[in-house]
């Protein structure tokens, strides 16, 4: 449980104005509470009165793991047999003898009819306050503790990389090397990927967010991996692009310049550049070669207990890097049905520079 951003947060609802706090994204109840939880289709909330004690709700299959972690108040549940806003409605009564007069909800998050639910039982509440920019905020700037968590993250993507890197042999399919990572991982403990893990070989990596397959591995092939685990609630994120025999000289140029590009980005990381100048370093990079048109995303994004978090470090955002800080620079050189190639590190800004949380060599390695 983060006391200390529970803190911050009733702050802003002291300032603002606001009775209670319903945060209803699972990764930020993560945050403030400390429980972690993928509730799919059911209802997990955590409401945060000003001045009263607060509370979580969850399914009834999964009060006792809330109450189990380092929450340390009170965990209320429901059955599927009930209606969980109804539940709700009563246990927020009791808490205000009545109904609140303002509630902040997340509008980055929260779909509308579950807004719905709650203005059906509180109808004269007032629903207009949004908790997203302040939890953005919030999650920035990273403790020494998360920024210790995330190495950790980091640790075992080099892990990953790895046991990946042994598995490239000819013939063998993208989806046969993600079997290999994930079985080796889950057997050493680590229960979760960040997201779905990422093994494309040859043109298939042309696609950013491609669909690994029954793609077998061929001989000068460029394979991207592009992976993260999540470690004491904690991700990374992390994307390297290896060859399986010696390459072509095309694709080793295209590799070289995507390397380039994102030692450069991050070389210039420091508090007082802003996230637009980095996006430039990296992408001035890839224009100076012609390839401009083919690096066809943003730079970077936060990291920290959801693999994509705020900030984006993305053209005409001018928001100051500061010490703290950790997102992700990720050039990448996408040409359509001949080769992909992008180089990610996930970061924490320094007093005088950045580090990155995965330390898997960068170079363009060729397995044998």
């Amino acid at each position: 449980m983060n006391k200390h951003k529970l803190n911050e947060l009733k702050q802003w609802m002291e300032t603002n104005k606001v009775d209670c706090a319903y945060i209803s994204d699972p990764g930020h109840i993560a945050y403030f509470s400390g429980f972690e939880s993928d509730p799919h289709e059911r209802v997990l909330a955590l409401f945060i009165p000003l001045e009263a004690e607060p509370f979580l709700f969850a399914p009834a299959l999964e009060v006792e793991d809330a109450q189990n972690s380092s929450w340390a108040y009170d965990v209320f549940g429901y059955l599927d047999s009930e209606n969980p806003w109804k539940l709700i409605a009563e246990h927020l009564t009791k808490r205000f003898s009545g109904a609140p007069v303002t509630v902040a909800v997340e509008k980055g998050s929260l779909t509308v009819d579950r807004l719905e639910f709650m203005q059906e039982f509180f109808p004269n509440t007032d629903f207009s306050k949004d908790l997203t920019p302040l939890i953005q905020r919030l999650q920035l700037l990273k403790t020494e503790e998360e920024i210790k968590k995330l190495y950790d993250a980091g640790d075992w993507a080099d892990v990953a990389f790895e046991t990946g890197f042994k598995a490239i042999h000819e013939g063998a399919t993208e989806q046969e090397i993600i079997a290999e990572i994930e079985y080796e991982l889950k057997k050493r403990g680590v229960s979760q990927m960040s997201f779905a893990t990422m093994v494309l070989a040859g043109k298939n990596a042309a696609s950013p967010h491609g669909e690994p397959g029954l793609t077998k591995i061929q001989k000068h092939d460029l394979v991207l991996f592009d992976l993260g685990v999540i470690w004491n609630g904690y991700n990374s994120d992390a994307t390297r692009t290896v060859a399986f025999k010696e390459p072509s000289e095309f694709d080793r140029k295209i590799h070289a310049i995507t390397l380039e590009a994102q030692l450069a980005a991050q070389d210039f990381v420091r508090p007082g550049v802003t996230a637009a100048e980095v996006d430039k370093v990296a992408r001035d990079v890839i224009s100076s070669y012609g390839y401009g048109e083919y690096f066809n995303h943003r730079l970077g994004h936060g990291i920290g207990t959801t693999v994509h978090e705020w900030p984006s470090i993305v053209e005409g955002n001018d928001l100051v890097i500061e010490e703290g800080m950790c997102f992700s620079i990720e050039p990448g050189i996408y040409i359509p049905e001949k080769v992909g190639v992008r180089v990610e590190d996930c970061i924490h800004v320094t007093k005088t520079g950045c580090d990155s949380f995965t330390k898997t060599s960068k170079e363009l390695l060729i397995f044998d």
